[in-house]
Parts: structure tokens; C-alpha cells; sequence
């Protein structure tokens, strides 16, 4: 049995089950992964640092590894060709105000402010892909700042 072979197949096709056995198998004298999950996290990194795996499967252990907030062990004359293989997604939120009267002017940051600890507060509550309900909460803390800050000098 070809025991380098072996193992770059399990790399190569993330056979967890595959690996494990073949370190218990192999390597009996070495510490071994005591649960799928971190046999997996052994093979991404593994899969990172490996001149044998294509650049493909190597950039997605290192995005794999990433979001896991693991430590990737790509090279880093690697790492711009991974990031264009598989960008990192982030999600954003924009807020304006548009034209409001020179009054309302002087509460601006005030609002800009309510409307932004609404933002917080739905990506607190875990609802940063529900741009319904993101956009509803900046609404309703606009309506109740601006009634509010404009209320306290008889203009709301």
C-alpha cells in the first residue's frame, strides 16, 4: 500500500473517513484527530500548504478555513490568486438623508445616528440577509427620531 498516494486522494476528495483511517492505519504512534470535524480542519490545512493539490482546491481550504476564523497555511504569493478564485462576501448597508430644510439640518447626525444603531441592533438580532427587515427597522428609527428631535423645538 502506497501510503503517499493514499493520502493525497483523501486530500484531494476531503475524505475525512478515508483519512482517519489511513492515519490510524499508517501512524498509530501519532496523536490523531479525535472527531470528524477537526480531521476535516487537518485536511483543509493540509490542502493550503500542499504544492500537489491545484491552486483550486488549495484557495478553497484557504476560504474554507478563513470563515471558520482558522488559521490558513497558503503561502501568501498565493493568497491575491485565492482571493480572486473565491472572494470573501461581505455585506454592507447604506444610509443617507436627502434634502431636509435647514431645521431639520441641525439634527442630521442625530437621525443619521438612530438609524444606525437600528442597523446594529438587526445584525445583532442575526438579520443581516433580510434586507426587509433591515430596511423597515432604518425606516421606523428615522420616522421616530426625526418626530422626537424636531418635537423638542415645535416643529414636528
Amino acid at each position: 500500500m502506497n501510503h503517499a498516494a493514499e493520502f493525497r486522494l483523501c486530500l484531494e476528495r476531503l475524505d475525512v473517513a478515508g483519512a482517519r483511517r489511513l492515519w490510524a492505519h499508517a501512524m498509530p504512534h501519532l496523536p490523531q484527530p479525535k472527531t470528524d470535524a477537526d480531521a476535516e480542519i487537518v485536511l483543509h490545512h493540509a490542502r493550503t500548504q500542499s504544492d500537489a493539490m491545484s491552486l483550486k482546491l488549495r484557495a478553497w481550504s484557504h476560504r474554507w478555513l478563513l470563515e471558520r476564523a482558522l488559521p490558513s497555511g497558503l503561502p501568501d504569493r498565493l493568497r491575491p490568486s485565492a482571493e480572486r478564485l473565491y472572494p470573501r462576501v461581505v455585506s454592507a448597508v447604506g444610509i443617507a438623508l436627502g434634502a431636509m430644510s435647514e431645521i431639520a439640518r441641525a439634527v442630521r447626525p442625530q437621525v443619521m445616528g438612530a438609524m444606525q444603531d437600528a442597523v446594529r441592533e438587526c445584525y445583532a438580532d442575526g438579520h443581516q440577509g433580510d434586507h426587509d427587515i433591515v430596511r423597515a427597522r432604518i425606516l421606523e428609527a428615522k420616522a421616530s427620531a426625526t418626530r422626537k428631535l424636531l418635537g423638542r423645538v415645535g416643529l414636528a
